[in-house]
């Protein structure tokens, strides 16, 4: 898929992601329609300056709270409380809407040196990981020498890889002209792995305060002088307590004179240095301890018509005055057209514009699925067709728990088993909010009688007296798989507090396996840091044979691609293609064969080494011609010995977080828990459960 959008970032504060931004708007303006602007994150809802010149410059067709994810603060607190995953599945949700509505979208992030000590992590990187989003990333390159500035983009491009995101471009900025010579000498030296990498002086222009920048932040009255003098640039700033004789032996071009209210001599040399062909321009004039000059001598200065110079009156002392003024930042603001022009015209002179739309056109967006990001799309694809799950275990309070969370995030209707007021009762002690929630007793429902009947007749070929099916009926994992088998459920979750067997067992009696298939298997879901494969089987078969384990295989592939996953089977064994041999590994090439030969449009590569299948680089050295080898999203373990061990060690050892069994090859869905289970696990397996009710009521 091509890149849709661009995430502008920087380690520190006035590096130019302002700068940096409006380039790429005014590249992508020419050839994109609609474009929006994102701020993941900003110190203020209200005080985002950015956003603001961004909105109102480009006239982008969006609203200011489209145009932010969360405060700083919001993080700072979702981050305290454990909540982060949940803030950035927010994030992506107001991020997808923007992908919905607009043609591409640029992103700027926070300079990493505003956020917190306590967080031991680029958060502009997390959200750029989650988001799916290339990084341009900015250097500052202000106060540092050659090699400074070499080993800061040589370390942030590491950084940047090792987590998980793609480097679009790198933008070193502020650059003294000496340094920028230096640098471009030797960029292939200093530089030899990392492209394409921009290069930008240091403009003391953009630097600098504007009259009106201090007007605004030190709430200055405006006492003389035109509205579009305001715009002019205060270069230095110069106080002045001497005579006029001393002034104007040291004044310079774009001065900003800082001098008391009633030094109406110093104005006057000011004004007159002014309108002098042999002194510089002074860009304006700051009174000082709240004092005007007498209103005839301001009667005196309008009368010169074609002399205009800003005079501005603020509070304080000359020497308060002088600390506040240092401290202002300097803003770009959408009337600012000097300053704008000079940023677009640097931006072009020394970035190659011709090879960022270049890049842009051919760039895809990185092959990413984050846990987060998999949890959201399961969610959503839940979200769009609801269906009823039942969970015959509410004598759990981790069902309970998870009740609330499914309900709350209209993930499903849930259906739960047992009696009525005991639910209830123990959901309010527990400040669970089920209301939501249908709340049956199989023992009092007017539905045990028909299930009685209908288990009576599928089962009475089996010996199954009615008494017997009245006896079974009674037991909550059969009547939830009734509800399921009769339409009055769409799909069930148990095994909380149930074995996989009294799951199953009921499943296999009344739902039966899906036309075409022989056996019930299970797949999990691995979210890596960046991917999510699909492992299969690690729950329920413990040694398949050939023909079983191609069934496995063709059930995973479907699985997986029915979950947005594109199916690229590895077929696994301790031997890669002809240099093995034994018993296991003829095992797991016959199954390759089956499936090659019966569903000639699944890609399939086995046996295979677990490391020639997910590595590139290996693959390139045992099997080089292969379409799955270092590339494969589904992996078909030869027996549950080897998938079951090795599904935990992966995601004990990786952090990874494991999704599943989910259960494959039913008519319809019913889905096993571990008895270990985290709430967690519980609501995503319920998620997973609705969406396979939902496609396979689709398929019909």
């Amino acid at each position: 898929m091509k890149i849709r959008s661009l995430y502008i970032t920087s380690l520190e504060p006035f590096s130019g992601t302002l700068f940096i931004s409006m380039g790429f708007m005014d590249i992508l303006r020419r050839k994109v329609k609609n474009i929006a602007f994102f701020r993941p994150i900003t110190l203020s809802e209200n005080s985002d300056n950015i956003t603001s010149f961004m909105l109102k410059y480009y006239k982008l067709d969006m609203n200011a709270k489209e145009a932010f994810g969360f405060t700083l603060d919001e993080v700072k607190s979702a981050a305290a409380k454990d909540k982060l995953n949940e803030l950035i599945q927010n994030l992506i949700a107001k991020f997808k809407e923007l992908e919905a509505k607009y043609d591409f979208i640029v992103c700027a992030g926070i300079e990493r040196s505003l956020l917190p000590s306590a967080f031991d992590f680029d958060i502009n990187l997390e959200f750029a990981k989650h988001l799916n989003t290339p990084i341009v990333n900015i250097i500052s390159g202000k106060e540092r020498t050659v090699d400074e500035i070499a080993d800061a983009v040589n370390i942030e491009a590491n950084i940047i890889k090792d987590s998980g995101c793609i480097r679009f471009n790198t933008f070193i900025n502020r650059l003294d002209a000496d340094i920028l010579n230096e640098l471009k000498k030797k960029k292939n030296e200093l530089f030899p792995f990392i492209s394409p990498i921009y290069m930008l002086p240091e403009v003391e222009e953009l630097n600098s305060p504007t009259i009106e920048d201090i007007k605004d932040a030190l709430k200055c009255e405006f006492v003389f002088g035109k509205k579009e003098d305001l715009r002019r640039v205060a270069k230095q700033i110069r106080v002045v307590s001497t005579t006029i004789d001393t002034m104007l032996t040291f004044i310079k071009e774009g001065d900003l004179i800082i001098t008391g209210g009633d030094r109406s001599d110093i104005i006057s040399a000011a004004i007159m240095a002014n309108s002098s062909n042999a002194y510089p321009m002074i860009a304006g004039i700051l009174l000082c301890g709240n004092i005007l000059p007498k209103a005839s001598f301001l009667r005196l200065i309008e009368g010169f018509s074609k002399i205009s110079i800003p005079i501005l009156s603020a509070d304080g002392d000359t020497i308060s005055t002088l600390s506040k003024v240092k401290e202002i930042s300097p803003q770009i603001k959408p009337a600012n057209e000097r300053k704008i022009a000079l940023i677009s015209g640097l931006f072009s002179k020394h970035a190659d514009i011709e090879e960022i739309e270049k890049n842009i056109a051919a760039a895809h967006a990185p092959a990413a699925m984050t846990p987060i990001m998999f949890e959201y799309t399961l969610f959503e694809m839940a979200r769009k067709n609801r269906q009823r799950i039942v969970l015959p275990e509410s004598n759990d309070d981790r069902i309970l728990r998870a009740s609330e969370i499914l309900l709350r995030r209209d993930a499903a209707d849930i259906i739960l088993l047992g009696k009525i007021e005991d639910v209830k009762r123990r959901a309010s002690s527990l400040g669970i909010d089920i209301k939501k929630a249908s709340i049956i007793d199989p023992e009092k429902s007017h539905l045990m009688e028909q299930y009685v009947n209908d288990f009576y007749e599928l089962r009475k070929s089996k010996g199954v007296t009615i008494e017997q099916a009245r006896e079974i009926m009674h037991d909550c994992s059969y009547f939830g798989t009734m509800m399921v088998y009769k339409g009055d459920a769409d799909g069930m979750v148990s095994g909380a507090i149930h074995t996989t067997s009294d799951t199953i067992r009921p499943a296999l009696q009344i739902i039966k396996t899906k036309p075409g298939i022989s056996i019930i298997s299970s797949i999990f879901f691995m979210c890596l840091d960046t991917k999510t494969l699909v492992y299969g089987d690690c729950a329920v078969n413990i040694d398949p044979s050939a023909e079983e384990l191609a069934e496995i295989a063709v059930s995973s592939a479907n699985t997986a691609k029915s979950f947005g996953i594109e199916p690229r089977v590895a077929m696994l064994s301790y031997s890669t293609g002809n240099s093995g041999s034994g018993q296991n590994v003829e095992k797991v090439r016959r199954a390759a064969e089956i499936v090659k030969e019966k569903y000639p449009d699944i890609l399939v590569e086995g046996p295979i080494q677990y490391d020639a299948a997910i590595d590139p680089t290996v693959a390139k050295t045992k099997l080089p011609d292969s379409k799955v080898a270092g590339n494969a999203s589904v992996f078909i373990f030869p027996d549950l010995n080897t998938g079951n061990n090795t599904y935990k060690a992966v995601q004990r050892s990786s952090n990874a977080l494991a999704i599943g069994p989910v259960l494959q090859g039913l008519k319809k869905p019913v889905n096993d828990l571990s008895r270990g289970c985290l709430v967690a696990d519980i609501v995503n397996t319920v998620v997973i459960t609705a969406i396979q009710a939902a496609q396979i009521k689709t398929e019909r």
